[in-house]
């Protein structure tokens, strides 16, 4: 059986724990590999060997550091289709998906490449008589991220690479219920010239998470994940002092009004509620029904959901593969056997691929769903789709404002005052108008509101620059001798 190791001080590292954790495909059901968890001891190995790393990369040049981001895109760009197929393998998306996620993470390893530029500070000349100021960043040191199971390589990506641009060394704790991702990327990362340390990768559980929370010499954590969780690392780290970016879960609507293109809108709700089999932070869950669209768009759904092409990536015309794990397949199922007074349009568990042997659930749609159910007030995290009926607008806008969750929102409709008017009033971090899935580009910021994140910073472009960075100002005169004096009164910058 294959183990997964760690990646420490530039090799591959076998763990010693023996504490081993399994790797399901999610296709077949079968254990593929496994990992050794780390002990505190290998998680604090990493973070010294980071700490030992950090001087020289910080002191590396801008251009230097850049010239590496350039590379390792390179390289990743190389080798996509060896690292889309693994991601397919422990993850059970298809090669496809795969593929489209590790597009998005090269989006990001591009940005970063451009952080001469982006990194520039200001300069004020003559802010008093013979005295200049200017704004630097400087890197944070030692920083660390902690990654979900659903995108093992693109989320990883929306991290490191902002990071290690900017001059700080890093320690990924990736899932572990698909590990080996993080490892042929830190492979890539040493190849393109990163010195060893700057990148490390501790396999593990909570031991490891908490570990590297609980470092005197972790400056920063970036998180990935469910709410709870994101809470509870949010209030461990910071109450240590520490910068965080918790992002948590979500509950996305998609408001489709009455004059919407019922057709576009219900190819939309297909896509972004089917997609990677709903295991997204930014899937639709919730579509939220507008007076005279509910009819016809719950029969437009129906109608799609009977095209998916559900099966194995082993299956080129597979158009949706299973979940992550059984445990997780059967949690989500069980959402459709207590539906309540709601209508189960479609059920994902009449799909004959799920008597086989992987992780499968069809496609499920439920109608009439009540706001007090489970159903609604649930991240399910897999592919069930709601449908909630409202009368107007307004109660549509109030549904979606008064949820726990802000991560991303959509709206559906062919008036451009009614679009305006709800990316203006909406309460929410990510807005779409007729794009279900409003995932920003890498030069703007990824990350919700309310539950969906813990900390002021999101993730990932700008704001990821700013996260792994602090600003110092620098106030300078470089007098003549003899016109020193001693002045003990307030400075003056006139």
């Amino acid at each position: 059986m294959r183990e997964i190791k760690h990646w420490i001080d530039g090799t591959a590292t076998a763990g010693t724990s023996g504490h081993q954790l399994p790797v399901w495909d999610p296709a077949t059901g079968e254990q593929q590999a496994y990992i050794v968890a780390a002990t505190a001891a290998e998680t604090a190995a990493a973070v010294a060997s980071a700490k030992k790393a950090f001087p020289a990369w910080r002191a590396a040049s801008l251009s230097r550091r850049a010239e590496v981001m350039f590379r390792f895109r390179e390289l990743v760009d190389a080798n996509r289709k060896e690292i889309a197929t693994l991601v397919s393998a422990e993850h059970g998306k298809t090669v496809a998906d795969a593929g489209g996620e590790l597009a998005r993470g090269l989006e990001n390893i591009e940005f970063a490449a451009g952080a001469p530029h982006l990194l520039k500070g200001g300069y004020s000349e003559q802010a008093s008589t013979g005295v200049d100021v200017y704004s630097i960043r400087q890197p944070l040191g030692v920083v660390a991220g902690i990654t979900p199971f659903n995108f093992p390589a693109m989320v990883p990506m929306w991290m490191f690479c902002n990071a290690l641009v900017c001059g700080n060394t890093f320690v990924l704790k990736p899932s572990e219920k698909d590990p080996s991702v993080a490892l042929l990327l830190a492979d890539l990362l040493r190849q393109a010239g990163l010195p060893d340390g700057a990148f490390n990768v501790v396999q593990g559980d909570r031991l490891a998470v908490e570990t590297l929370i609980d470092s005197p010499d972790v400056q920063a954590i970036s998180f990935v994940g469910s709410t709870p969780i994101a809470r509870a690392i949010y209030q461990r780290a910071t109450a240590q002092g520490k910068r965080v970016q918790a992002l948590g879960g979500a509950k996305n609507h998609m408001v489709v009004l009455p004059d919407a293109d019922i057709g576009s809108a219900a190819d939309a709700a297909v896509s972004a509620g089917y997609g990677s089999a709903g295991e997204r932070c930014m899937a639709v869950s919730v579509v939220v029904a507008v007076g005279a669209s509910a009819d016809p768009l719950v029969d437009a759904i129906k109608e799609r959901i009977g095209r998916i092409a559900v099966g194995p990536a082993s299956d080129p015309n597979a158009e949706m593969g299973p979940l992550i794990s059984r445990e997780h397949r059967d949690k989500v199922a069980g959402y459709l056997a207590d539906a309540g007074s709601a209508e189960v349009v479609v059920d994902g568990r009449d799909a004959p691929i799920t008597d086989g042997p992987g992780f499968f659930l069809g496609a499920s749609l439920v109608d009439k769903v009540p706001t007090d159910s489970p159903l609604y007030t649930d991240e399910i995290f897999g592919p069930v789709l709601s449908v909630v009926r409202v009368d107007t607008y307004e109660q549509a806008l109030d549904l979606v404002n008064s949820n726990e969750y802000g991560n991303g929102t959509a709206i559906f409709t062919r008036d451009g005052g009614a679009a305006r008017q709800f990316q203006y009033d909406v309460v929410c971090g990510m807005v779409g108008v007729n794009v279900p899935v409003p995932v920003p580009v890498a030069y703007y910021s990824f990350g919700g509101w309310k539950s969906s994140l813990f900390g002021d910073l999101h993730m990932y472009g700008p704001e990821g620059l700013q996260f792994y960075t602090r600003s110092k100002v620098v106030t300078s005169r470089w007098p003549d001798p003899a016109t020193s004096e001693v002045d003990l009164g307030f400075p003056k910058v006139r």
